[in-house]
């Protein structure tokens, strides 16, 4: 018994290994990297910065372009079963909007990929989006607060809109006005590297 209580002792005291965590990205065209290199991608991006801050998380990127909250939601059983992230990060509902779908469902649909994440244990960080006025200004402001109720109603971080300070720059963004290019990807990986880093610690 004494050998046993003092191999304890000895052990606790041992420097212990950083575990790497994994960080899984589930998403739209934005995360996907459309029109573009993979590894031009914010996501891609997004593991450099990772790989020079600590070098052990790993982000797996499980981005469909054209999905849709209710793609999402049929989808992350099998990702949080599979990857067991320590963070999800959740990029979904334009498609949602760019459909004219109803905001509720939209919302409904993010709150429980949300809880499901919390469920299995993962951090989650939400991220915004706007779309074109095509719906009029109610639909719009609508689907643009839904992420803001989320993240007040769930406590989580968010961030207001992934594509601030690109959408509306034509530089940016490719031919189809709604994608943003290899120029625009450092910009949103940036944007996403803040908020992540709080979740890190």
């Amino acid at each position: 018994m004494l050998l046993r209580v003092l191999f304890i002792l000895i052990v606790s005291f041992i420097p212990q290994a950083v575990t790497a965590g994994t960080i899984v990205v589930l998403g739209d065209s934005i995360s996907a990297g459309y029109g573009i290199e993979v590894s031009q991608g914010w996501v891609s991006l997004l593991q450099n910065k990772l790989n020079a801050s600590n070098g052990s998380d790993r982000v797996i990127n499980e981005s469909i372009s054209g999905d849709t909250t209710a793609g999402g939601l049929a989808r992350i059983d099998r990702i949080l079963s599979e990857h067991k992230p320590v963070i999800l990060v959740i990029e979904l509902g334009a498609n949602d909007g760019l459909r004219g779908l109803p905001v509720n469902i939209m919302k409904n649909n993010l709150a429980e990929i949300i809880r499901r994440g919390q469920k299995a244990g993962a951090r989650v960080l939400l991220l915004g989006m706007r779309i074109p006025p095509n719906y009029g200004k109610r639909y719009t402001n609508m689907f643009y607060n839904a992420y803001l109720q989320l993240s007040s109603e769930l406590k989580i971080p968010y961030v207001p809109f992934i594509l601030e300070d690109v959408a509306l720059i034509k530089e940016l963004m490719q031919p189809d006005g709604l994608h943003p290019n290899a120029k625009a990807q450092s910009i949103i990986a940036e944007r996403v590297w803040t908020p992540l880093q709080s979740l890190l610690k």
